[in-house]
């Protein structure tokens, strides 16, 4: 069997999954709009751990099928994603609508022109500041990694994007179709947050606050609302 279609077959089961999945969105987009331009690492990070939720359910299934209540599994990880994305949604919202910032002021980062936004930073006898941007990144990202390994834990209906494996003649084939399979999901889900985080970082820019303000709640009422759609469908 030529190498490419096993490969392309991963891929774009692999993109069509994530993409079509409302579930893996809402639970990247509030933190790619926070993120700007970086944001395409909160979907990479959410990608290798969707992978590895994945890898981790299958090897308990192949090796334990018997002994591990593996449906169980899968089942209260269900259920888990749900609260997180309530979560996550609330969390946001609460940030957006009723905590108190510190102080907003005009200045410049590297990557974009002046943007008006709000930091939590100290000032010290030199009246210079230090960002938690470094430190709310890396934070952003574990999240997002946690999420996308509960979601691999979550469903054991992944497998049926395994089963065109069966079909494939041989190992380099069946191994061809999990690589790209692998690389589907972290190229959709980075391009998605890029997409996300560049719309969110143009709207700053522009200095258009109220678009801005709309985006953030819009997008941690979609986490909300998607999380108790899945918390019920269980």
């Amino acid at each position: 069997m030529h190498i490419a279609f096993p490969l392309i077959a991963g891929l774009i089961a692999s993109m069509l999954h994530v993409i079509m999945g409302p579930d893996h969105l809402a639970a990247v987009m509030p933190f790619a709009v926070e993120s700007k331009k970086g944001a395409w690492k909160i979907g990479l990070s959410w990608g290798f751990g969707h992978l590895a939720g994945m890898m981790l359910i299958g090897t308990l299934f192949y090796f334990f099928k018997g002994l591990i209540p593996i449906n169980n599994i899968s089942s209260h990880s269900e259920q888990l994603v749900g609260v997180l994305l309530i979560g996550i949604g609330a969390w946001f919202l609460y940030g957006i609508l009723i905590k108190k910032k510190s102080h907003e002021h005009l200045h410049s980062h590297s990557e974009n022109g002046p943007v008006i936004h709000s930091h939590i930073h100290s000032h010290n006898t030199n009246k210079s500041h230090s960002h938690s941007h470094d430190f709310k990144v890396k934070k952003s990202n574990f999240s997002s990694f946690s999420i996308g390994l509960l979601h691999g834990l979550a469903g054991i209906a992944h497998f049926l994007l395994f089963l065109p494996v069966l079909g494939f003649e041989n190992q380099s084939d069946v191994l061809v179709y999990i690589i790209g399979f692998g690389g589907g999901t972290l190229l959709a889900m980075s391009s998605f947050a890029f997409i996300v985080g560049n719309i969110s970082s143009y709207v700053r820019i522009e200095h258009n606050e109220l678009y801005f303000k709309s985006i953030r709640i819009a997008t941690s009422l979609f986490a909300v609302v998607i999380g108790i759609y899945w918390l019920l469908r269980v």
